[in-house]
């Protein structure tokens, strides 16, 4: 009998959201790492929880309280908008464990950003390279900044010239290249895009990465209009809407739906890499 073929390897990066930690939110996505593990045989799973550098006090978010009311949402805030959340688990329960990749100042401006995409380029160089990249809420957004920073011809559109933050330095290599190649997707949860000009480098020109944008239809903290202002910038996006707040759903129709976005991202990853390597064939020909 013939030995098992080998399994390819699966690496995803999950960002979590505002007032949230990495552990955390793992503990709160179990049901999403086992129905990817079901959903793709082939693969060994291999999922990579950073947790966000900018530790939180109860002053940054006045409405973060204890509960076990909801212990199936992955509920959350974004600064803009803070919402109550289940506060984790920790043994000192005095000090925080809530964090954010950024915070904002009076005028909007997201505070801390560059540190936060330190903390994703850092883990790229320690756990990756990544195929793709799943964010909820804060996580989410900076998800799909993450996706537009690896994708080529990205850092013209950034600096000062153009009234715009520089490119972020983490992601830069010395030999001019950047930290890793763009990823296959991201599953974007309850995300944002970043409202201000300053901040038009990660969306201009839109980003192609393949994007599914998963949406609460009750969700109070990122509403429609956000979602949408986030799916204008996407070029390659699909939406699914969850009869629910601003959580990340485990119902067994959502996860349906996400383990087969990023299975056929997958495949449409490996039939780009076939055709690109006939063609180089060609060429050499």
């Amino acid at each position: 009998m013939a030995p098992p073929l080998p399994k390819t390897p699966l690496k995803i990066l999950l960002l979590h959201g505002y007032t949230q930690s990495g552990p955390l939110y793992r503990s709160k996505t179990r049901a999403l790492e086992k129905a990817l593990v079901k959903a793709l045989p082939t693969y060994s799973l291999q999922l990579s929880y950073p947790t966000a550098p900018h530790l939180l006090l109860p002053a940054d978010s006045p409405s973060y309280f204890s509960s076990s009311t909801r212990p199936f949402e992955t509920s959350s805030t974004d600064p803009a908008e803070p919402d109550p959340v289940p506060a984790p688990a920790t043994e000192n329960p005095s000090e925080p464990d809530s964090w954010g990749w950024y915070t904002r100042d009076g005028e909007g401006g997201y505070v801390g950003l560059e540190a936060g995409l330190e903390v994703v380029a850092r883990a790229i160089r320690q756990d990756g390279p990544f195929d793709g990249v799943i964010g909820f809420s804060q996580g989410a957004a900076v998800a799909v900044m993450v996706a537009a920073l690896l994708e080529e011809g990205r850092r013209g559109g950034f600096g000062k010239a153009k009234g715009r933050i520089e490119y972020p330095g983490s992601f830069s290599m010395e030999n001019g290249g950047v930290v890793q190649v763009p990823v296959g997707f991201v599953v974007s949860y309850a995300g944002f895009r970043a409202p201000m000009e300053e901040y038009e480098g990660f969306y201009d020109p839109r980003v192609g990465t393949r994007t599914l944008c998963v949406r609460g239809s009750l969700d109070t903290v990122v509403g429609e209009e956000r979602g949408e202002a986030l799916m204008r910038v996407l070029r390659d996006s699909e939406e699914l809407v969850h009869l629910g707040g601003h959580f990340v759903p485990s119902g067994k129709r959502e996860l349906a739906a996400v383990c087969g976005f990023v299975r056929d991202a997958l495949d449409r990853v490996k039939r780009q890499t076939r055709i690109d390597g006939s063609m180089g064939a060609n060429q050499t020909l």
